[in-house]
């Protein structure tokens, strides 16, 4: 069924509570609300999220007197808050990254899932809409090419650590549909196809900034497998303007949601296109799973997004070429400290 969204400039100005919001998709997010005119909340522990990603949000003036900042866990700080002073929630903290989840896997399941539930819980209290950030990692290997919302999901062993990442977000969605089946909860679920763009960072193993980063640095992209392995990249900046649209179409609540592009590019390519867009001189290096992940790795060939359902509701058509979000990424890294430029990362979302 095809939903008219929101026309964002008929909306009263709305209080919103963006969890994980000092966070690369949190902090653009963030930006888009106030510059909307909206007041936001953001709750964060700075696990992976950057202060300076706040700075560069309260860069402009207009935006910091409906600009607050808490810190702390979710789970602790959302409690203390009234649920009567939010008209909607973006619940978007979770620990991510695939280096963070081989390495932490009682941190990461531990953190998706209570944290959701407290979110979800919170919401549920006066029924305030609510968008759950899920992953492309819940399909698991995939039982077919492109992913559909509807497709049944095949997980690696438990003896690989990287899939609790996806069965952590696959309760998350369980949580968020039982809230919306049992309490009414106007719950929306979305399906993050690897996002990027400026503010990223490759600390956890996103692959296009430790890519950029490699590219400016001169050194070596380290290609993680054969690089045959392939992925869609989608520029934060039309990430962000869909999820409000999503959000605010009552027809959405209760439904999954791919979000992303559809053209799919290898590893092996992303990195050539990284040296190319950058004219650098740097030189692509392969490197064996079991080299760069100590604790073993499982991985997936194709990871391509069926985008039927968004393209219906929202008409979702993603407007910025990768190249551009390759350019602007290595401009934004440019101003911060260079990276580490060692492990550069497997395909991640």
């Amino acid at each position: 069924m095809k939903t008219q969204p929101i026309n964002q400039s008929d909306q009263r100005p709305q209080r919103v509570l963006v969890t994980g919001g000092a966070g690369f998709i949190g902090s653009h997010l963030s930006e888009l609300l106030l510059d909307r005119g909206h007041s936001v909340t953001v709750v964060d522990n700075f696990s992976t999220g950057r202060r300076a990603n706040l700075e560069l949000v309260r860069a402009v003036p207009e935006r910091r007197a409906r600009y607050e900042v808490i810190e702390g866990d979710v789970s602790e700080v959302v409690p203390t808050l009234r649920a009567a002073d939010f008209d909607c929630i973006y619940h978007l903290a979770a620990a991510v990254g695939v280096r963070l989840v081989v390495e932490r896997p009682i941190h990461t399941i531990e953190t998706n899932i209570h944290e959701t539930s407290v979110v979800l819980r919170f919401a549920s209290e006066r029924a305030i809409p609510i968008l759950i950030a899920s992953t492309s990692e819940v399909y698991g290997k995939g039982v077919r090419v492109p992913m559909r919302e509807e497709d049944d999901v095949v997980y690696g062993s438990t003896g690989y650590s990287r899939w609790c990442y996806a069965c952590s977000k696959a309760i998350d969605e369980y949580l968020a549909l039982a809230y919306h089946r049992e309490s009414s909860l106007p719950a929306v679920i979305v399906r993050f196809f690897n996002t990027v763009g400026p503010r990223q960072i490759g600390e956890y193993g996103m692959v296009l900034p430790r890519f950029v980063a490699a590219a400016l640095a001169g050194a070596d992209l380290e290609v993680h497998g054969d690089g045959r392995q392939s992925r869609c990249f989608c520029d934060v900046r039309d990430v962000v303007e869909a999820l409000p649209r999503l959000l605010g179409s009552p027809e959405c609540a209760g439904r999954v949601f791919n979000l992303g592009r559809d053209e799919v590019i290898s590893i092996h390519d992303l990195a050539k296109l990284v040296i190319s867009t950058l004219g650098s001189r740097s030189g692509i290096r392969m490197v064996p799973y079991a080299q760069a992940f100590a604790a073993g790795f499982d991985d997936l060939a194709v990871r391509q997004p069926d985008l039927t359902r968004v393209r219906s509701a929202i008409e979702f058509a993603p407007r910025v070429p990768l190249a551009q979000t390759i350019r602007d990424l290595a401009d934004e890294l440019k101003t911060r400290p260079v990276e580490s430029v060692q492990s550069i990362g497997g395909a991640r979302c």
